[in-house]
């Protein structure tokens, strides 16, 4: 008999070579090729055009019966995944270890099982005694939740065969599952590819809400086979510092909502509460105002998050290079700003430490934040500290120009909701700013001026 070929998978693009070498030939990765298991008689076979049978095939005008979200009694929760579990869809949650993923779904499981419907809640990694010691201090206790641990994919399908299909499934975790067709380890690509397709599959075919939990690597990327992320229809990551309270579930990927829409959570004694209003989170709700200080309204899916960009600027009394530390923020966009203020607006920073931070802990990504920051920088600068209940938002070019930004209107008419009374930004963006006074900002020269002025 001949001996089987090796196959090595590339866990980005899922190309197939057979042999190892350090770098993907085809999306230029290094370091991704894992071994996969050997070719099967039946899976060498290529010429499969005949034996098979026949699929039904439908126009797109056929009538369809319309799915009813399940809300999962966590309105945040339910935001995060556009309005609720939808029958039939694949949701895969990432997260940083510790950060409170387990937590989370107990307490939406837990809330399903309560409203009558059949929740099972499989895990991996704990024992069911476990499970049950984190639901008594979470005061979910009684809630009618069927509990198991198991790894074997075939006994978990078997357990949901023989019994009505359950409203919603959580795996926790996927790297942990073990199909018996597949050799290798749990947590190889292809026991992880092979285990989530035969669970995606019975979701599929009885219209079962299935959450899978899925570990990350040091960057904060989902482990596993890329691949793993385009089987589901949700991609969800909670974010969170542990040193921090408040915890971020925000939505990655969503066939059936809003990208990059967000839930807010804090982490408490009793487990995560949700909070209504996060814009509190990341204000200090100081009453007198502070140099290097600027209100930015985030915008997070569709709802807005007001944050605090601060920055302190310190001169140097010696010729040593001068820092520049960021947490929050891109590094790289603060060394583009910077060089925009100093070669437009004459500004001159090249001998002070520059350190900029997003208060609370929060991570902003957003490109409108340009205008806030460099509104700390020029207020941290000068000394001169920004009007208390004003914001600012607007993105930055290399000329100097603030440009126009997706959704003005819906940031200013936040940020009047919470008591401001001003807001600054790109040219175009005050004609619908609410009960906000508006003041266009064309150029950071202008900028620069209204700092400076005190207005």
């Amino acid at each position: 008999m001949a001996k089987p070929k090796r196959r090595y998978v590339c866990t980005e693009c899922g190309s197939v070579t057979t042999r190892w070498q350090g770098q993907c030939v085809d999306c230029s990765q290094w370091n991704t090729l894992v071994e996969e298991a050997p070719e099967t008689p039946f899976s060498a076979k290529h010429h499969l055009s005949t034996g098979g049978r026949p699929i039904a095939l439908e126009t797109l005008d056929a009538p369809i019966q319309p799915l009813t979200r399940r809300g999962a009694g966590l309105a945040e929760f339910d935001r995060a995944l556009g309005g609720g579990l939808v029958p039939g869809s694949a949701i895969l949650m990432g997260g940083e270890p510790g950060i409170g993923k387990s937590t989370l779904l107990l307490q939406a499981a837990a809330m399903i099982a309560r409203s009558g419907a059949r929740v099972l809640y499989i895990s991996g990694e704990e024992a069911t005694g476990q499970v049950r010691m984190r639901a008594v201090r979470l005061g979910l206790a009684d809630a009618p939740l069927q509990l198991a641990a198991a790894t074997s994919v075939r006994d978990i399908l078997t357990t949901l065969n023989s019994g009505p299909p359950p409203a919603l499934v959580v795996i926790d975790s996927i790297q942990t599952m073990h199909s018996d067709t597949i050799e290798g380890a749990p947590g190889t690509v292809s026991q992880v590819r092979a285990s989530a397709f035969e669970l995606i599959r019975y979701a599929k075919e009885n219209s079962v809400a299935l959450v899978l939990v899925g570990h990350v690597t040091k960057d904060g990327t989902i482990a596993g086979p890329r691949v793993l992320e385009h089987m589901v229809d949700v991609v969800m990551s909670f974010e969170g510092e542990r040193s921090h309270q408040y915890r971020i579930l925000r939505a990655l990927k969503n066939r059936f909502g809003a990208v990059d829409e967000i839930g807010v959570f804090a982490m408490e004694g009793q487990g995560l509460n949700e909070v209504p209003n996060p814009s509190m989170l990341f204000l200090s709700g100081r009453e007198e105002p502070i140099a290097g200080s600027a209100i930015f309204p985030a915008l997070e899916g569709t709802r807005p998050v007001l944050v605090e960009v601060q920055a302190l600027i310190v001169r140097l009394q010696t010729g040593a290079t001068p820092r520049r530390a960021v947490v929050g923020w891109d590094s790289g966009r603060l060394a583009m700003l910077l060089a925009v203020l100093e070669a437009r607006c004459g500004l001159n920073f090249s001998s002070a430490e520059v350190y900029l931070n997003v208060a609370g802990g929060y991570r902003l990504a957003d490109p409108a934040a340009d205008l806030a920051v460099a509104a700390a920088l020029v207020s941290a600068l000068a000394d001169k500290p920004l009007p208390l209940r004003a914001v600012w938002f607007g993105e930055v070019s290399l000329s100097g120009e603030v440009r126009p930004v997706a959704h003005s209107s819906l940031r200013l008419r936040e940020a009047a909701k919470l008591g401001f009374d001003m807001g600054h930004g790109p040219q175009d963006s005050g004609p619908d700013s609410g009960s906000l006074r508006y003041s266009a900002l064309p150029a950071l020269p202008n900028l620069v001026d209204r700092v400076m002025g005190g207005s």
